[in-house]
Protein backbone atom coordinates (compact mmCIF):
# COMPACT_ATOMS: atom_id res chain seq x y z
CA UNK A 1 0.00 0.00 0.00
CA UNK A 2 2.26 2.15 0.38
CA UNK A 3 4.45 2.13 -2.14
CA UNK A 4 0.88 2.31 -4.31
CA UNK A 5 0.28 6.07 -2.17
CA UNK A 6 4.17 6.89 -3.27
CA UNK A 7 3.27 6.20 -6.52
CA UNK A 8 0.00 8.09 -7.04
CA UNK A 9 1.54 11.47 -5.21
CA UNK A 10 4.34 11.44 -7.44
CA UNK A 11 2.19 11.32 -10.50
CA UNK A 12 0.17 13.85 -8.76
CA UNK A 13 2.85 16.42 -8.82
CA UNK A 14 3.93 15.78 -12.10
CA UNK A 15 0.86 16.35 -13.49
CA UNK A 16 0.39 20.08 -10.73
CA UNK A 17 -2.31 18.63 -9.13
CA UNK A 18 -2.09 20.74 -5.42
CA UNK A 19 -4.41 17.72 -3.95
CA UNK A 20 -2.51 14.90 -2.26
CA UNK A 21 -4.90 11.76 -1.20
CA UNK A 22 -4.74 8.85 0.24
CA UNK A 23 -5.70 4.81 -1.00
CA UNK A 24 -6.55 2.03 1.09
CA UNK A 25 -6.77 -1.18 -0.64
CA UNK A 26 -8.86 -2.91 2.50
CA UNK A 27 -11.11 -1.45 5.11
CA UNK A 28 -9.65 -2.42 7.85
CA UNK A 29 -6.49 0.23 6.75
CA UNK A 30 -9.26 2.78 6.62
CA UNK A 31 -11.49 2.00 9.43
CA UNK A 32 -9.60 4.28 11.98
CA UNK A 33 -10.69 7.25 10.26
CA UNK A 34 -14.55 6.97 11.01
CA UNK A 35 -13.65 6.71 14.62
CA UNK A 36 -11.41 9.32 16.29
CA UNK A 37 -12.10 10.14 20.21
CA UNK A 38 -10.70 14.19 20.29
CA UNK A 39 -11.95 17.62 20.01
CA UNK A 40 -12.88 17.58 16.77
CA UNK A 41 -15.94 17.45 14.58
CA UNK A 42 -15.01 14.85 10.96
CA UNK A 43 -17.45 15.38 8.22
CA UNK A 44 -17.04 11.98 6.72
CA UNK A 45 -18.35 12.17 2.70
CA UNK A 46 -18.97 8.77 0.48
CA UNK A 47 -18.60 9.59 -2.89
CA UNK A 48 -17.33 8.72 -6.46
CA UNK A 49 -16.63 10.39 -9.81
CA UNK A 50 -19.26 8.09 -11.38
CA UNK A 51 -21.94 9.30 -9.41
CA UNK A 52 -24.28 12.59 -10.55
CA UNK A 53 -25.86 13.51 -6.67
CA UNK A 54 -22.00 13.12 -5.34
CA UNK A 55 -20.60 15.28 -8.00
CA UNK A 56 -22.79 17.98 -7.51
CA UNK A 57 -22.63 18.20 -3.71
CA UNK A 58 -19.10 17.99 -3.37
CA UNK A 59 -19.03 22.14 -3.93
CA UNK A 60 -20.65 22.40 -0.77
CA UNK A 61 -17.76 20.08 1.20
CA UNK A 62 -15.28 22.13 -0.45
CA UNK A 63 -17.08 25.25 0.85
CA UNK A 64 -17.60 24.04 4.04
CA UNK A 65 -13.81 23.05 4.24
CA UNK A 66 -13.04 26.72 3.71
CA UNK A 67 -15.04 28.29 5.80
CA UNK A 68 -14.03 25.66 8.84
CA UNK A 69 -10.50 27.23 8.59
CA UNK A 70 -9.27 27.56 12.05
CA UNK A 71 -12.12 25.60 13.98
CA UNK A 72 -12.11 22.07 14.81
CA UNK A 73 -13.96 20.52 11.73
CA UNK A 74 -12.31 18.21 9.23
CA UNK A 75 -14.04 17.03 5.87
CA UNK A 76 -12.97 14.26 4.25
CA UNK A 77 -13.91 12.99 1.27
CA UNK A 78 -13.91 9.08 0.78
CA UNK A 79 -14.04 8.20 -3.07
CA UNK A 80 -15.08 4.60 -4.04
CA UNK A 81 -14.30 5.32 -7.04
CA UNK A 82 -12.31 1.82 -9.48
CA UNK A 83 -8.86 1.73 -9.11
CA UNK A 84 -8.63 1.51 -12.88
CA UNK A 85 -9.92 4.58 -13.33
CA UNK A 86 -7.73 6.33 -10.93
CA UNK A 87 -5.41 8.22 -13.45
CA UNK A 88 -7.88 8.25 -16.62
CA UNK A 89 -10.38 9.73 -14.30
CA UNK A 90 -10.29 10.26 -10.32
CA UNK A 91 -7.31 12.67 -10.63
CA UNK A 92 -8.06 14.78 -13.44
CA UNK A 93 -11.26 15.19 -11.54
CA UNK A 94 -9.70 16.65 -8.67
CA UNK A 95 -7.03 18.87 -11.02
CA UNK A 96 -10.17 19.88 -12.74
CA UNK A 97 -12.41 20.79 -9.61
CA UNK A 98 -9.78 21.63 -7.93
CA UNK A 99 -10.53 19.91 -4.71
CA UNK A 100 -8.88 21.04 -1.42
CA UNK A 101 -10.88 18.59 1.35
CA UNK A 102 -8.92 15.97 2.74
CA UNK A 103 -9.84 13.15 -0.24
CA UNK A 104 -9.48 9.55 0.36
CA UNK A 105 -9.75 6.64 -1.94
CA UNK A 106 -10.98 3.24 -0.51
CA UNK A 107 -10.29 0.57 -2.99
CA UNK A 108 -12.19 -2.75 -1.18
CA UNK A 109 -13.80 -4.07 -3.35
CA UNK A 110 -15.52 -6.24 -0.72
CA UNK A 111 -18.17 -3.46 0.23
CA UNK A 112 -21.11 -5.83 1.01
CA UNK A 113 -18.38 -6.91 4.11
CA UNK A 114 -18.08 -3.50 5.18
CA UNK A 115 -20.81 -1.17 4.64
CA UNK A 116 -22.61 -2.27 8.02
CA UNK A 117 -19.21 -1.72 9.78
CA UNK A 118 -19.74 2.13 8.47
CA UNK A 119 -22.90 2.39 9.76
CA UNK A 120 -25.57 0.17 10.25
CA UNK A 121 -28.33 2.19 8.40
CA UNK A 122 -25.68 2.42 5.13
CA UNK A 123 -27.89 0.72 2.20
CA UNK A 124 -24.59 0.53 0.46
CA UNK A 125 -25.67 3.88 -1.97
CA UNK A 126 -24.12 6.89 -2.60
CA UNK A 127 -23.80 9.99 -1.33
CA UNK A 128 -23.32 9.35 2.44
CA UNK A 129 -22.60 11.66 4.98
CA UNK A 130 -21.10 10.94 8.65
CA UNK A 131 -21.06 13.70 11.21
CA UNK A 132 -19.18 12.68 14.16
CA UNK A 133 -17.26 13.89 17.51
CA UNK A 134 -16.53 11.67 19.54
CA UNK A 135 -19.21 9.52 20.68
CA UNK A 136 -21.78 11.54 19.41
CA UNK A 137 -22.85 10.61 15.33
CA UNK A 138 -24.85 11.94 12.60
CA UNK A 139 -25.59 9.50 9.10
CA UNK A 140 -27.24 10.95 5.67
CA UNK A 141 -27.74 8.85 2.48
CA UNK A 142 -29.05 11.21 0.68
CA UNK A 143 -27.42 14.28 -1.23
CA UNK A 144 -27.58 17.90 0.07
CA UNK A 145 -29.70 20.64 -1.76
CA UNK A 146 -27.19 22.81 -0.79
CA UNK A 147 -24.80 24.61 1.54
CA UNK A 148 -27.15 25.65 3.77
CA UNK A 149 -28.80 22.10 4.30
CA UNK A 150 -25.30 20.31 4.82
CA UNK A 151 -24.18 23.09 7.31
CA UNK A 152 -27.33 22.92 9.46
CA UNK A 153 -26.87 18.71 9.28
CA UNK A 154 -23.09 19.52 10.40
CA UNK A 155 -24.19 21.69 13.08
CA UNK A 156 -26.09 19.14 15.16
CA UNK A 157 -22.59 17.33 16.19
CA UNK A 158 -20.20 20.54 16.02
CA UNK A 159 -22.69 23.25 17.91
CA UNK A 160 -22.98 20.39 20.75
Amino acid sequence: MRLLVISLLGLISTIGISQNFTTYDSFEDFKHILHQYNDTTYVINFWATWCGPCVKELPYFEELHRKSAGKKIKVILVSLDFKKQIEKKFIPFLKKNKIASDVVLLLDPKEQEWIDKVDERWSGAIPITIVYKGGQRAFLEEDFAGYTELEHFVNTIYKH
